[in-house]
């Protein structure tokens, strides 16, 4: 058989890969629908760069950046940008005080249905975007996390990769469920639910922060592989091995606590039962009003 043919492996392989970032309609429904928050630190040498790749994304409808008390050229650049794009929004804290807390101040501030993290250097691809938001968008997910592939992708550490690992056994433990990659940079959630989780993070404990209270409200998490290239210490990577036994005291710590201290006397349990139930009835084979018999 033509190793090249409609029907080899290659060809099929091919095939795959286009139809996974390939614009389907689901893209269209998509456009405009979600808004990128930014937290950064000391980013002056690939700020403008991730900035250029998320604003020419369709399904982007507004940038949220936020500048952690930079002491280089990372808040010039983001004004300088934001002169020249509407649909970026910056905001500056005087003094460092953590992704977690950037984070937080981008979450009050969104306008759109849905809403995801972007890190401020180049780990992360853009191009990933129609494929983290379609579940949201389909309607079957709230909370949508893009699994880093180690064994495909690129990584700086062996050692990263095993600690990685230990705090997401450390998760799917204390919360029973079967994550991938729960300290992921790429989450994606319904706006509404970033806004009710109450977070409290202030650094990058704020990634087991946002897990855990998705999974104590009851939330299924959904998974998609995403494109990911490490980069070093040297290249400016922030996170220590100090950061992951942080992540693991943070796990415990919000695995005991109560749901009114977590999410305080404004948690709807209600409101999280029935939005679950429709989540539930938004099965991708099941088309409402249409016979299913073949």
């Amino acid at each position: 058989m033509d190793s090249k043919g409609p029907s080899s492996p290659r060809t099929r392989t091919r095939q795959l890969r286009q139809e996974r970032y390939s614009v389907g309609p689901m893209s269209g429904q998509s456009r405009g629908q979600l808004s990128v928050m930014i937290p950064a630190y000391n980013e002056e040498r690939t700020i403008e760069l991730i900035l250029d790749h998320v604003l020419a994304r369709p399904e982007v409808g507004e940038v949220i950046a936020i500048d952690d008390g930079s002491t280089d050229g990372t808040w010039p650049i983001l004004s300088r940008v934001a002169n020249r794009h509407k649909r970026l929004r910056t905001f500056r804290h005087e003094v460092n005080q953590g992704k977690g807390a950037a984070l937080r101040r981008a979450v009050s501030e969104l306008r759109l249905p849905f809403a995801l993290v972007q890190d401020a250097d180049l780990e992360y691809d853009p191009r990933d975007y129609p494929l983290i938001v379609e579940p949201l968008i389909e309607g079957r997910a709230d909370a949508v996390y893009g699994v880093r592939g180690f064994a495909g992708q690129t990584s700086h550490s062996f050692w990263f990769v095993m600690g990685n690992k230990v705090v997401t056994f450390a998760t799917n433990v204390l919360f029973d469920c079967y994550l991938s990659d729960m300290e992921t940079g790429y989450k994606v959630l319904r706006s509404e639910l970033w806004k009710r989780l109450n977070l409290s993070g202030m650094r990058f404990d704020i990634e087991p922060d946002i897990t855990a209270r998705i999974l104590r409200l009851g939330y299924r998490i959904h998974e998609v592989p995403i494109r990911y290239y490490a980069r070093s210490h040297e290249e400016g990577k922030k996170l220590t091995w100090h950061d992951g036994v942080e992540a693991l005291r943070t796990l415990v710590k919000l695995r005991m606590t109560s749901d009114r201290t977590l999410f305080g006397p404004m948690l709807d349990h209600e409101y999280h039962k029935r939005r679950q139930l429709e989540l539930a009835s938004h099965h991708p084979l099941i088309r409402p009003n249409k016979s299913h018999t073949p």
